[in-house]
């Protein structure tokens, strides 16, 4: 009931079990110059990697992706590492948000791979196993590209739920889709389920994608 000013008191509910999404961007000085850097490396592996272009035929109709072929990218090239280096205060922000207790263990980057996704090439829903941290950086992302799409984790077990609103708050949304910008960064737990939709333009969209692991 309202109270005596007319308002309705404060809905005694909370949030229990939060999916933590984390997004963030490199220092603004010099990330564009350094984007180049990937950028021409990303297009000269999809050039050379033969293996690479024989697993994506099969596995990533249309696109290019590193991950059957290179898959560990910061031990292979120098901008990957400095790339790592720039990523890791920022998987160690996310864990302290997540509260994980790392004592005696260190969470290192175990998978790193180059994406290309031309238009109509799409990555289907998938999650990440036997990794704790997974996340993706935006190299080139042409106006319109899509971004990264989660699942609620939830959602298998939706028994007899009515639908929820079309403008409820994104936290209530079933699925929910971070846009990709170039020099962002998304990290996630390694078990949220995502997928990127068809890109529809005819640019490129570029990305490079990664596993933390817990030893």
């Amino acid at each position: 009931k309202p109270d005596c000013s007319g308002m309705l008191p404060a809905m005694p509910a909370r949030a229990l079990f939060p999916t933590l999404v984390y997004e963030a961007r490199l220092p603004p000085a010099g990330w564009r110059t350094f984007n180049q850097r990937l950028l021409h490396e990303c297009l000269q592996t999809r050039e050379d990697d033969v293996a690479g272009q024989r697993w994506s035929a099969t596995r990533y109709p249309g696109g290019y992706t590193s991950y059957g072929s290179l898959c560990r990218m910061h031990t292979l090239s120098p901008t990957f590492a400095a790339l790592e280096r720039k990523l890791r205060r920022h998987v160690r922000a996310y864990a302290r948000a997540l509260e994980l207790d790392l004592e005696g263990r260190e969470l290192a980057m175990t998978d790193c791979w180059i994406n290309i996704m031309p238009r109509l090439v799409v990555h289907s829903l998938h999650l990440h196993p036997l990794s704790t941290i997974s996340g993706t950086y935006y190299v080139q992302t042409p106006r319109g590209a899509p971004g990264i799409k989660f699942e609620d984790p939830r959602l298998d077990r939706y028994m007899a739920a009515p639908p929820r609103k079309p403008d409820c708050r994104p936290e209530h949304q079933p699925w929910v889709t971070v846009p990709a910008t170039a020099g962002k960064l998304v990290l996630f737990e390694s078990w949220l389920r995502h997928e990127v939709p068809p890109n529809p333009v005819e640019a490129e969209r570029v990305s490079i994608s990664f596993n933390y692991g817990w030893f």
